[in-house]
């Protein structure tokens, strides 16, 4: 089985300079090795539109087949242009997404996208509420869910639930933060709560092979998880 991944910068492998930066699709293979071979075709900044442009996408139709699962995952960046707005060139966008899938006999997986690490400052010093960064575009990916009787992982409740269980302080080592000259290639330090560290991928790529066995996308009893929450 192959197991190929569409999506963006929070799926991607990241490029070695900016390590540790990953996407959670650069952790999914220490969980499905045994059964699938992960390809990953996901790229920074990419949205639904741009990842076609590219040839990305006729790259991945060109090596998935029948019985493949096909993870997708956008939003981050559809929802910086107008015209990929949530209900309109996103959803359109992914029922054809899905629809091409199909044709070649694999299996849709649609994802919501991860949710960015948003605390904002509750009534109390002891309360934090979490931003909802990504608006209306994770319920769009569960009503053509429903709509198309596909399966979807459903990534940004998980995250939004890991980062409130965890709180504002222990959610940070899940993304990228150096403080100034403690990386080579942010030298005047970071702060990215977008953008997961090899902990927080590795956290997401367990749940995602957690819940393809749960739903019975994979063979049973083979997924190793080290996701821990959700």
């Amino acid at each position: 089985m192959k197991i190929l991944l569409a999506g963006d910068s929070t799926v991607a492998n990241c490029p070695t300079h900016e390590y540790p930066m990953n996407g959670w699709g650069a952790q999914l293979a220490p969980h499905v090795y045994t059964f699938g071979a992960v390809y990953n075709f996901a790229k920074g900044g990419a949205s639904t539109e741009s990842f076609r442009e590219e040839g990305l996408w006729g790259r991945l139709l060109a090596e998935a087949g029948d019985g493949d699962l096909v993870l997708i995952q956008f939003g981050h960046n559809d929802q910086k242009k107008q015209h990929l707005a949530a209900r309109t060139g996103y959803a359109a966008n992914l029922r054809t997404m899905a629809g091409e899938v199909q044709n070649l006999g694999a299996l849709p997986v649609l994802c919501t996208p991860v949710e960015r690490r948003h605390f904002l400052d509750g009534p109390s010093s002891d309360a934090h509420v979490l931003e909802q960064s990504l608006e209306d575009y994770p319920a769009v990916v569960r009503e053509i869910g429903l709509e198309l009787g596909l399966p979807v992982l459903d990534l940004n409740a998980w995250t939004r639930g890991l980062y409130l269980q965890l709180g504002r302080e222990e959610s940070e080592p899940l993304f990228c933060h150096f403080e100034p000259g403690s990386h080579a290639y942010w030298p005047d330090g970071l702060a990215d709560n977008t953008h997961f560290s090899q902990q927080g991928a590795a956290l997401v790529a367990g749940h995602v092979a957690a819940r393809l066995q749960e739903l019975g996308l994979v063979p049973g009893g083979l997924v190793r998880t080290t996701a821990g929450r959700g």
